[in-house]
């Protein structure tokens, strides 16, 4: 399974990104390492990409969003509160 990996944005690079070159804002953590980026892919035990990461300042989202993760895998959203679940294929 290996280590841990932390996948953590950063909001305050985020707003001070104002102009190219845009820094990276996406830090990757481990015990051993901490790794920035503008994209992170995260993949399966056969190498196929489940989800990613996209920091994306030049063509955000129609809602404004900049940053936000992609999957074309099944998810199951829950609400802790009642713990309903909603499944979505």
């Amino acid at each position: 399974m290996g280590i841990i990996k932390r996948i953590h944005i950063n909001q305050h690079k985020i707003r001070a990104n104002k102009s190219k070159p845009y820094e990276p804002v996406i830090s990757c953590k481990t015990s051993k390492e901490n790794i920035y980026g503008n994209k992170v892919k995260i993949l399966d035990d056969d190498g196929n990409i489940l989800a990613e990461v996209i920091y994306r300042p030049d063509k955000p989202l129609s809602c404004g969003a900049k940053v936000w993760i992609e999957t074309k895998n099944k998810i199951i959203v829950s609400n802790n509160k009642d713990e309903e679940f909603r499944i979505i294929e």
